[in-house]
């Protein structure tokens, strides 16, 4: 099984006061779906960058089975990095594109990208750059789900996209993983549509991952409880609460921990903590 491998990641830039990344540490596990998260400007685009040897570090490594990825052929061929930058030639037609894409790679998906040009009703005949912003979106996630690659990263990929082609976007997302399992990283600001995607969750901030963990881990010590107040703050003493809300008598408490050893009452309901409340709590306030 193959994996990536980042250790001590340091990105300093030459006239700004703090590192944008330091002490990164992380692994890549192969046939995982990663939510990569947090705030603009923390370093998402770069990090992914990094890692695919478009931009070089500052200091520490990146590995890929061990070897470091820098200048290595081999193991650039196993990692596809989807970004918002002009990645080909925009005054192409769509269809050159492709067979650009398609030369470069001996088994790249043919037969799937067809199918994707038919779901999107994407116009092939089109020049690039005079597709829309999400049209050029939905050219790259089109590569990014055809590509042979182990480890693929897609930045903001719904980035312009409408419900109908979010939508299908996500279902083949599930689809091509289920029949050919691979490594994906997203990152992307609207974590509620991808909660259900992912497999773990890393979340950038101040320059370090303040969250690494399978969703599972996550989510099993993640709650909110509702019901009237008196009854959720006499079930939940004791207990480190992150947020609450409350509307008349009615409160609703976030927290991650265990849940309290104590008879539920009956006009309490327990949750799941929905994962985009709790990453954007810990972005306002910097800790858990």
């Amino acid at each position: 099984m193959s994996k990536i491998e980042v250790k001590h990641l340091a990105k300093r830039f030459k006239f700004a006061k703090q590192p944008l990344l330091n002490e990164v540490n992380f692994n890549l596990e192969e046939n995982e779906i990663y939510g990569l998260f947090g705030e603009n400007g923390a370093g998402k685009s770069t990090l992914m960058s990094m890692i695919a040897d478009y931009n070089r570090p500052s200091a520490g490594q990146i590995l890929f089975d061990g070897q470091e990825v820098h200048e290595n052929d081999e193991a650039l061929s196993e990692i596809y990095f989807m970004n918002q930058d002009d990645m080909y030639t925009r005054k192409d037609k769509v269809a050159q594109i492709f067979s650009f894409v398609e030369s470069m790679y001996q088994d790249y998906d043919v037969e799937l990208q067809e199918k994707l040009v038919k779901e999107f009703k994407l116009d092939v005949n089109q020049k690039l750059n005079k597709l829309s912003t999400g049209y050029q979106s939905i050219v790259k996630i089109i590569i990014s789900l055809c590509v042979p690659c182990k480890f693929i990263m897609m930045d903001e990929p719904t980035l312009g996209l409408d419900a109908r082609n979010r939508e299908i976007f996500q279902t083949n997302l599930i689809e091509t993983y289920s029949e050919n399992p691979r490594t994906f990283v997203i990152s992307t600001h609207i974590i509620d549509e991808i909660d259900r995607i992912i497999s773990h969750v890393l979340l950038l901030q101040d320059g370090v991952i303040k969250m690494n963990g399978s969703i599972d881990e996550v989510s099993s010590k993640s709650y909110s409880v509702s019901g009237p107040a008196e009854d959720v703050n006499s079930y939940i003493d004791g207990v480190k609460v992150l947020d609450e809300e409350q509307l008349g008598r009615y409160k609703t408490v976030h927290f991650m921990d265990q849940l309290p050893d104590r008879e539920v009452p009956a006009s309490v309901d327990i949750e799941k903590m929905k994962l985009q409340k709790l990453l954007v709590y810990i972005m306002d306030r910097g800790e858990l």
